[in-house]
């Protein structure tokens, strides 16, 4: 009797702290500190309005007011530091051959049209800016610009010259890279620990773990920005999913999209971005779980959304 409401009172014991240390983390963790605060976020530059990844694209986005850039980084054969999403050109360029093996100069320019990878049955057409740029080129047009860098690649020199430019432009403090891969994460941070980094893949499955058991309170942690999915909207094109699927998706969603993880984090100082989401309704859900930000292809879309809902928006980032 005795052994069994001892073990009661420590279950109950663990359980009240767990919860307590989740609306009040910063009794346990010091709160990071956040040089800047993006709701406004543009996927590749604004992809469903330029074509991606392009300095038009990105010229458009910090035009209409976007707190932050998304891009990718590659590097070509002659060592530049390049923005692209696909290690293959053939679909951007219809040119096959990867990057890795050609010399900045020779790169081909965008195709006229490019598919939306995150819009169903949608290509935006660009204008005259089919150039592949370079990371620096980004860097020098938008000094001030936070950007968000996915380096798409497990490349050790890529790394390395991503952090030299990063610090040559004094952009650590408005600067977070990483990819899903949990190693490419590791080694951005070993390069240059004072980068804001990702979570990885592996690290986020590890959160969602720790939050179910009530351990993440407990747990110190070195990222300072989660960019998840929101699973849901694989469901647009539900006539090509499968049962087995369609349970995934919705169990995927459901431990993920939870207002209490995103609440938790941000009162630590980190901030949660949900990708990549292009309709009003996905906006909505995004803050209303309490997401710091949005990430979009459609930057003029998301821009309306914020300016009609600017009082709710302020609302929920004071109440979290």
């Amino acid at each position: 009797m005795c052994a069994a409401v001892y073990v009661l009172s420590t279950v109950m014991g663990y359980v009240l702290t767990s919860a307590l240390l989740l609306k009040c983390p910063t009794l346990l963790h010091r709160r990071k500190r956040e040089p800047f605060l993006s709701r406004h976020i543009s996927h590749r530059g604004g992809a469903g309005e330029n074509l991606e990844n392009t300095m038009a694209a990105f010229k458009h986005a910090v035009g209409l007011g976007t707190d932050m850039l998304e891009l990718d980084c590659h590097m070509t054969k002659d060592e530049q530091v390049v923005v692209s999403h696909d290690a293959n050109l053939e679909r951007s360029t219809g040119i096959s051959a990867y990057i890795s093996d050609v010399a900045y100069a020779d790169l081909p320019p965008y195709l006229c049209k490019l598919g939306v990878t995150f819009q169903r049955e949608c290509v935006c057409e660009g204008g005259e800016d089919k150039r592949i740029p370079l990371l620096r080129d980004v860097f020098e047009a938008f000094p001030k610009t936070p950007v968000n860098i996915d380096i798409k690649v497990n490349n050790d020199t890529l790394i390395k010259k991503v952090s030299e430019l990063v610090v040559k432009y004094d952009r650590e403090h408005i600067t977070v890279w990483g990819n899903s891969s949990n190693q490419i994460v590791q080694k951005c941070y070993k390069e240059n620990p004072r980068i804001p980094v990702l979570f990885s893949m592996r690290r986020v499955l590890m959160l969602v773990g720790l939050f179910y058991t009530g351990l993440l309170p407990f747990v110190p942690l070195k990222e300072q920005f989660l960019e998840i999915p929101m699973p849901s909207i694989v469901t647009k094109d539900p006539d090509k999913m499968t049962r087995s699927q369609h349970v995934i998706t919705w169990l995927a969603d459901t431990l993920l999209m939870r207002r209490a993880l995103f609440n938790h984090l941000t009162a630590r100082g980190i901030q949660v971005y949900v990708w990549v989401l292009n309709d009003e309704k996905d906006f909505k859900r995004a803050f209303d779980l309490g997401a710091t930000g949005v990430m979009t292809d459609f930057p003029t879309k998301l821009r309306d959304f914020m300016e009609k809902n600017v009082i709710f928006l302020d609302v929920l980032y004071n109440f979290s």
